[in-house]
């Protein structure tokens, strides 16, 4: 009896995947028919067919069915399985909306399951290829490393805890990419002292970045340029201090020495509190 239900199910999806593929034509044919009425089949049935159409690339025909899982089983352990499809068929797609949707309802439903960890992380992939070039807004960068955030905070023994956090560091370091081209902007124009507050982010807010070595050694460039050498000198120290093996440093220490000066930390300015801090270890 057993085997004669297994074979029955089977002979139904069978007919289903052939009936549809029929309707729908090869990988680079026209949609599915949507029209087809699914509420004859089970719910496997039909999440077959979704992984069937994303096993040929067909996202959008994938995340279909697993809607339709979703619509017609809502209350089974399918439809929870068929959502989180959802979000990936949409995110595979690049339909980044829809796959931020679907996953945010899978962490609204189900938030204490499994893929809750996994759910969060495509939301937060969502945002974050979606992460142009520098030039551009960076709104979505923010918001991606919220998200991250939240896979790293929430789910820190997940297995998406490592790349969550691999990724904040590369979001982190693209905002700071985005301060350092304003900041070239300005100082390429001789606008010293807008260049300044952009290479100050840098310095003060993303220290952990890449950046850092050459938003200092701009401030060399500036400060010299407007003539205030205790600030000059003091970004070469700190720069001489943290990153001497640098061609940064090299390129300070030159204009700084070119001109009878020496990295050092001097005056009482922004600058020589991070370096107390920084160098000497004093932060009151």
């Amino acid at each position: 009896m057993k085997c004669g239900k297994m074979l029955a199910r089977t002979i139904a999806a069978a007919i289903l995947t052939a009936s549809l593929a029929a309707c729908g034509g090869g990988g680079g044919g026209p949609a599915a028919d949507r029209s087809v009425s699914l509420e004859t089949y089970t719910p496997d049935q039909i999440f077959e067919r979704g992984e069937f159409e994303l096993s040929r690339n067909r996202t959008d025909d994938a995340a279909y069915y697993f809607s339709e899982v979703e619509r017609l089983y809502p209350y089974s352990s399918w439809a929870r399985r068929a959502l989180i499809m959802q979000a990936y068929s949409f995110h595979q797609g690049r339909d980044y909306p829809e796959s931020r949707a679907a996953a945010q309802r899978y962490i609204d439903f189900y938030p204490t399951e499994e893929d809750a960890a996994y759910a969060q992380y495509l939301l937060a992939l969502s945002y974050y290829d979606q992460i142009d070039e520098v030039g551009r807004d960076q709104g979505l960068t923010f918001q991606a490393l919220q998200a991250l955030r939240m896979v790293i905070e929430n789910y820190p023994d997940s297995e998406y805890a490592t790349s969550a956090i691999l990724k904040f560091d590369l979001a982190f370091d693209h905002l700071a990419g985005k301060e350092m081209e304003v900041g070239r902007y300005y100082l390429k124009r001789s606008h010293y002292s807008a260049a300044i507050k952009r290479f100050r982010v840098v310095v003060e807010d993303f220290q952990t970045t890449t950046h850092t070595p050459e938003a200092l050694h701009r401030l060399v460039e500036a400060y010299l340029s407007l003539g205030l050498d205790d600030e000059a000198q003091t970004a070469g120290a700190i720069l001489g201090h943290n990153y001497q093996s640098t061609q940064w440093y090299e390129d300070s220490y030159r204009l700084l020495t070119g001109r009878g000066l020496e990295p050092t930390s001097r005056g009482n300015n922004w600058l020589s509190r991070i370096y107390r801090q920084t160098v000497k270890g004093e932060w009151l």
